[in-house]
Order: C-alpha cells, then sequence, then structure tokens
C-alpha cells in the first residue's frame, strides 16, 4: 500500500512505540487519527503533526469508543486504510503470591484491553476499510502488537503473555477472514523497547536486559518497530505473518 494520502488510525500512539509509529507514517504522508486514554500527551502530538491528525480519547475494550474513533476519522479524512494496533497494558502479579491467587479482576484487565481491546478495534476499523475502493486490489492493512511474552513468558506474567499469546493466535484467522475484502492482517511481537514504560525501570534492570540481547546489546529504538511496521504497511504479500524484532533475545 502506497502511505501518502491514506489514513492510519494508532492506538496507544500518544507515546512509545505507537507515537514512533504516528510519526513515521506522517512523515510518509499519511493522515493520522491518534487513539489514547491521554489526552495531554495525545494533544501535544497533534500540535507536532499539524491539521493531518486528530486525536480521539478512547478505551480500545469499549465498542462505543471504538465505533467513535471510526466516526471521527471518517468524518475528519473520508476513510480508514491502516491500523496500528499498540494499546496494551501489563500487570504483573504471580498465579499465587504471598496473598494467595492472582485477584480473577486483574487477570482479566489485561485480557480485556490487550486482546479484546485489539479485536474490538480491529473488527470495527475493518468494516469501514471493506467499504474503501481498492488499491491495487487493497483495501487496507492491520497491525496488531504482541510480545515476545507469547512465546518466553517470565515469572509474574501469566495473563500479560496469555493475551500476547492470543493476539498472535488470532493473526492468521483474521487474515483469511478479512483476506475476500482485501485487507491484511499481520503481527509484530516486539522484544525490550526502550519505551517510557521501560524508562521507568531501575538502571542495573535496564543493563540487565540489554546484557542478554545477542545483537545488537541495546534496548530496542521505537523509531525500529515503527519502521517495521512501516514495511508491513507497503509490502504487499506479508500477510497473516506474526514477526519478532527482538535482537534476537529470547527470554529464560
Amino acid at each position: 500500500m502506497i502511505i501518502s494520502g491514506k489514513t492510519a488510525v494508532v492506538t496507544g500512539g500518544a507515546s512509545g512505540l505507537g507515537e514512533a509509529t504516528a510519526l513515521r507514517l506522517h512523515a510518509a504522508g499519511a493522515n493520522i487519527v491518534i487513539v489514547d486514554l491521554n489526552e495531554e500527551l495525545g494533544n501535544a502530538l497533534v500540535a507536532k503533526l499539524g491539521n493531518k491528525a486528530i486525536f480521539v480519547k478512547a478505551n480500545v475494550a469499549s465498542v462505543v469508543d471504538a465505533k467513535a474513533v471510526c466516526k471521527a476519522a471518517v468524518d475528519k479524512f473520508g476513510a480508514i486504510h491502516i491500523l496500528i494496533n499498540t494499546a496494551g497494558i501489563a500487570k504483573p502479579g504471580r498465579t499465587v503470591g504471598k496473598e494467595g491467587p492472582l485477584p480473577l479482576e486483574d487477570f482479566a484487565m489485561v485480557v480485556n484491553v490487550n486482546l479484546i481491546g485489539t479485536f474490538n478495534v480491529l473488527s470495527n476499523v475493518a468494516a469501514v476499510m471493506a467499504k474503501n475502493t481498492a488499491d491495487d486490489n487493497e483495501k487496507g492493512v492491520i497491525v496488531n502488537v504482541s510480545s515476545i511474552a507469547a512465546y518466553d513468558g517470565q515469572v509474574g506474567q501469566a495473563a500479560y503473555s496469555a493475551s500476547k499469546g492470543a493476539v498472535m493466535a488470532m493473526t492468521l484467522p483474521i487474515a483469511r477472514d478479512l483476506a475476500r475484502d482485501g485487507i491484511r492482517v499481520n503481527t509484530i511481537a516486539p522484544g525490550v523497547f526502550n519505551t517510557p514504560m521501560m524508562a521507568r525501570m531501575p538502571e542495573a534492570g535496564r543493563a540487565a536486559l540489554c546484557a542478554v540481547v545477542p545483537f545488537p546489546k541495546r534496548l530496542g529504538l521505537p523509531d525500529e518497530f515503527a519502521m517495521l511496521a512501516e514495511q508491513i504497511v507497503v509490502n504487499g504479500y506479508i500477510n497473516g505473518e506474526s514477526i519478532r524484532c527482538d535482537g534476537a533475545i529470547r527470554m529464560s
């Protein structure tokens, strides 16, 4: 898909991997719809990008909010061609901790945002994409975000790993579902990236993570994630795939 002139919805777009992807797609000529709960950061990014961007405050797990995002995008830019689903949360907790079993509401909250939220936005946006006029037989491109935790979940990551593993598992069937509509669906599984979430980790912890990355021995740069997302959008033969972007790290 040619990015210039297209419209991209980026969930979790106000910071981290989402922000980097919004910036890269905007630089390639796309209109950007930033979806996030953080109004301050979202509006600041819109001010930076100018009149080819809007911010929509939304909870990705809300059907009402997902439909509002679609309406705002179409009202402003006429269509949606690209979806980058980076919104997600992490709430670590052992299956059985010092105070007993992991509260079910904690597990459900992570799954609700990371899995159900991803599918909710995807399905609503795909319904809008299906109305597009095909560009070289293609009407839309969707990029979801999983995690290496889907493969190598750590202690306390049962909920997070389950949610991200499910995002990866639904990639192929959704790609098959939407093939008749000319919509490609892929997933990126990022490793340890230098995002605001990672910035809150003590320096010793960050150094330990860098040490186990085979090459390059550092945290990933958000723009490296964005670069891969952009390549998935422009490469019309990548479909139904989950791609690790992690410097070959395999967590013990």
